[in-house]
Formats: structure tokens, sequence, C-alpha cells
């Protein structure tokens, strides 16, 4: 059986769902269980038509602008930029997990762009989410988990700059930390 191989992705959107808003830009870092780094991908994504801009995300995107123009750069049409997604997903050395903080939010806008745009998802219908995982861990309820009570030899790197694959990998060395400790365990 493969090894899994964990791709820790985050996204850039301008509003809260896939469909009415569009993914804006995407990173993914794939990690073998002891960090090694494998490959990355990453994307801007031209808008979906018709979709609008959520103005409470809007209004968040303008304290964030060196991160709102790094996400327009190069934008690719969205069905060009997914079918070379799952063709690097499916050229992994093993099976590919997906890993993300938060999985929920991530994991919906790449699950709905997989599907509308290549008919498939090589993650299935699965994520893993690095603050239940941290919940589990730490044993504390999940509303007190934020990474401030985190142990900070879980972090590499404290850098939450809304670059897509930065936060990608940062959050993946995390994830690996956290998973490194647990077998400790």
């Amino acid at each position: 059986m493969p090894e899994d191989i964990y791709v820790s992705t985050d996204i850039e959107a301008d509003g809260p769902i896939p469909g009415p808003y569009s993914m804006l830009s995407f990173g993914s870092a794939a990690f073998k269980r002891d960090k090694t780094l494998i490959a990355t991908f990453s994307a801007n994504l031209q808008p979906l038509p018709r979709a609008e801009q959520d103005p409470e995300t809007m209004r968040w995107w303008k304290t964030q602008p060196k991160a709102w123009e790094e996400c327009h750069k190069n934008q690719q049409d969205p069905k060009i930029a997914l079918k070379e997604y799952v063709i690097w997903l499916k050229k992994l050395p093993g099976n590919p997990v997906f890993v993300a903080y938060p999985a929920t939010f991530d994991f919906m806008f790449i699950y709905w762009y997989l599907i509308h745009y290549t008919g498939e998802s090589p993650f299935s219908f699965s994520a893993i989410d690095i603050k239940t995982f941290a919940m589990s861990l730490l044993k504390i309820d999940f509303s007190k988990i934020r990474k401030k009570v985190m142990p900070k030899m879980w972090f590499d790197s404290a850098r939450k700059n809304h670059i897509a694959l930065d936060d990608a990998i940062d959050q993946g060395l995390l994830f690996c930390n956290m998973l490194n400790e647990n077998t400790r365990r």
C-alpha cells in the first residue's frame, strides 16, 4: 500500500462559499510524514463567470494589499489550472491526503472546483483539519484551540501572509510536527 502524502493546502477567496464567489488563489505543499517537502503547486485563478465579491470579505482584503496583489498576478483559467492540479496530485509518490487549517473552508473550495472543472477529486471526500488534530493532542475544547495555545515547538515559521503557497508550506510543517509528536506519545 502506498504511503500517505500530506497535501497541505491553503486557498484565498473573495467570499465565504464557492460558486457565488471565486477562489482567487490556491497553493498546495506535499509532505512526507518526516517533513520532507516533495513538491508544491500553486495557481492564481480568473474569477468565476457571474460571480460576486462578498462585501465583508472585500473589506478584509483591503487590510491585505500585498496578498491581494499577489493573488491577481498571472491569473489562469480555472479549468486549465485544476486539470493541471489533478495531474500533479496523481504524480505524487503516494496517496494524497488533504490537510488544512481550517479544512472545512479550504476543502470546500478545492473540492467544488475539482468536481466542477475536472469531474473528480483525488482526495475523495475527506480531509484532515489541523485544528481538530490539535484539539485531540492537547486534550482541550475545540473552541479554545488557537495557534497561540499550541506548543511553540510545533511551529517552524509564524508567517501568515495570506499568500496561499507560503501559508500551505507553513501549515504543512505545523501538521508534520504535530503528527510526529503524536507518534512519540
